[in-house]
């Protein structure tokens, strides 16, 4: 491919080297430093002028390290006369800032898609957000991708005759449905209260999933907490088998040891959109990669193609 330009931040180089391999592109450098009041600077180590640069960074832990990076990475290709400015950002933790729940509390998710755009970001490719609203804080061109098809690949290796998708809320409930009918599956939904932002309660399961084969889906795993309560409930129902299936596996504070130590789990799916350490892994842990979706969608982008057409065009299986 010609005239375009892929860096990577220290948050998941090997994702980026995986999608650069799918493009059959080179992951130019880019070196990070830090002054010695803590400061950092970014240099990309390849030349960006009127090309086409694309910038991937999910923002995992730490967060506000690697956004900084982020912001430092557009700003340098804006300084370089680069011709368009692409943020890869396979998970954007500050979405969860959807909404205000509450008096006097900040709205991260718009304030930090503001920031991107003035650091010189002029388009977006991010993969299931949390909320749809959170495409609109952008006011630069977003394309959101979703995981569905890669989860759907690897589900259908089972026999889904008597399967029930299970959204933990009725939040989540739409794309549960979506990833059901890909699959030919019922679907169902936890009804779900959130006290904070670890402490949940899920009052019933709303859909039939009684001797039947449950996978549990969501946007991502955090703590786990939410999905430890929904596995109460289904318990109370009697499901035949129960695994578990998400997008963006963050398992914070030992979650994935956690869900893993539950004995009627009988697998935990995720994407690599952000990086599992290979020292919390286990044998319940399948990670699928969203590598050609990415690199499919960079394609397009930069062919100025319908990257929305990518979801028909692509195989269901």
């Amino acid at each position: 491919m010609r005239d375009i330009a892929v860096f990577s931040g220290s948050a998941h180089p090997e994702l980026a080297e995986e999608v650069c391999a799918h493009l059959g592109v080179p992951l130019s450098p880019t070196r990070i430093s830090r002054f010695a009041n803590d400061c950092l600077e970014v240099q990309l180590q390849a030349n960006c002028r009127e090309r086409d640069v694309f910038l991937i960074q999910p923002l995992v832990r730490p967060v506000q390290e690697h956004l900084v990076e982020l912001l430092l990475m557009c700003d340098a290709a804006r300084g370089a006369s680069a011709g368009r400015i692409t943020v890869v950002m396979p998970h954007y933790s500050y979405a969860r800032s959807d909404k205000k729940d509450a008096p006097r509390i900040s709205l991260g998710g718009r304030l930090v898609a503001d920031l991107l755009v003035a650091a010189g970001a002029g388009r977006v490719l991010a993969m299931t957000l949390h909320s749809p609203q959170v495409h609109g804080f952008f006011s630069v061109p977003v394309d959101h991708l979703h995981a569905l098809r890669e989860l759907a690949a690897h589900f259908r290796r089972y026999d889904l005759s008597r399967t029930t998708v299970v959204s933990p809320d009725l939040g989540n409930a739409k794309e549960a449905a979506a990833f059901a009918r890909m699959l030919g599956a019922q679907v169902a939904a936890g009804a779900k209260q959130r006290y904070a932002d670890d402490r949940v309660s899920i009052s019933s399961v709303i859909g039939d999933v009684a001797g039947r084969d449950v996978i549990v889906l969501d946007d991502e795993i955090a703590k786990g907490s939410t999905v430890l309560e929904l596995l109460a409930r289904l318990r109370e129902a009697g499901p035949r088998t129960v695994r578990l299936a998400c997008t963006h596996g963050l398992f914070a504070a030992g979650a994935l040891k956690r869900l893993s130590e539950q004995p009627d789990v009988l697998e935990i799916v995720c994407t690599n959109t952000v990086p599992v350490p290979a020292d919390d892994h286990t044998d319940k842990l399948r990670i699928l990669s969203i590598a050609p979706a990415l690199a499919e969608a960079v394609r397009r982008i930069h062919n100025g193609e319908s990257v929305s057409a990518l979801f028909d065009a692509r195989p269901t299986g």
